[in-house]
């Protein structure tokens, strides 16, 4: 994986991040992705927000991360929901995971920082073969759930502010579609590729709001304390003077490609 320290910021991560809609799960079960009683391997699992979407729906679950302190965070916010997930330190090119385990392997909000042909490779051979009657042939999941930033919204004067102060970042201007990952899992043997989108509006409070950007790749992830204090600040003032009121809507985009082994 590509070196960001998301740990830095697993707090803001945790507390601000809004996580995965229940309208992902909703559709992804319509789409016979998972069935309760499923076991799911989420990879780079952060806070355990698509992990803990799973638990909540009956699956056993093992969330996979290289970062001690957002499983950290993961646990606690597990606790909060009353749900169980098992949690692994590790990296999605060499996962610790036993071959042939998962019903499903998925993967949010992360793909981007993998090893593309490696974790493929890894999805491949962690996942179930369907070679008996009352089992089906493994999953694969991909999905993102990013901002949108549509012109004149909220999302678009914070990625002009993020690129002022890291000139350096490269996720300004995205559109929420995902397909780099489809190349390595059509070679490491998955079939079957579904994708969708849709796009819904996040409710924030400007102080969440903050939060969310701070724990962002191009912020919380790769600037000093100092340099993330004065770009809250800005932003800070921006949402007061430009963007006021007591809740936001953000623009988002919801994204997903499913497909079968073999």
């Amino acid at each position: 994986m590509t070196e960001r320290n998301f740990g830095a910021v697993a707090a803001d991560y945790a507390t601000h991040r809004l996580g995965f809609p229940d309208s992902l799960f909703d559709r992804l079960a319509a789409l016979d992705v998972f069935r309760p009683g499923d076991r799911v391997i989420d990879v780079g699992a952060g806070t355990g927000t698509l992990a803990r979407g799973f638990a909540r729906r009956r699956c056993r679950v093992l969330g996979v991360d290289p970062d001690r302190r957002m499983i950290e965070q993961a646990r606690r916010l597990d606790i909060e929901a009353g749900v169980s997930v098992d949690y692994r330190v590790g990296v999605a090119e060499a996962l610790p995971v036993e071959d042939r385990e998962a019903d499903l392997i998925s993967a949010g909000q992360c793909w981007h920082w993998f090893n593309g042909e490696a974790a493929a490779n890894e999805f491949a051979r962690v996942v179930r073969l369907g070679v008996r009657a009352d089992r089906r042939q493994g999953r694969v999941l991909v999905a993102h759930f990013d901002w949108l930033p549509t012109p004149g919204s909220i999302v678009a004067a914070t990625e002009r502010l993020i690129v002022k102060h890291n000139p350096a970042w490269k996720g300004v201007g995205g559109d929420g579609i995902h397909t780099e990952s489809l190349p390595p899992l059509w070679a490491s043997g998955f079939r079957n590729f579904e994708m969708f989108g849709y796009d819904v509006d996040a409710a924030y409070t400007p102080e969440a709001w903050r939060g969310r950007v701070r724990a962002s790749a191009g912020i919380g992830a790769s600037l000093g304390s100092e340099a993330i204090a004065a770009f809250d600040a800005e932003l800070a003032a921006i949402l007061a003077a430009h963007f006021p009121g007591d809740v936001l809507k953000v623009p988002h985009r919801v994204w997903a490609l499913t497909g079968v082994l073999g």
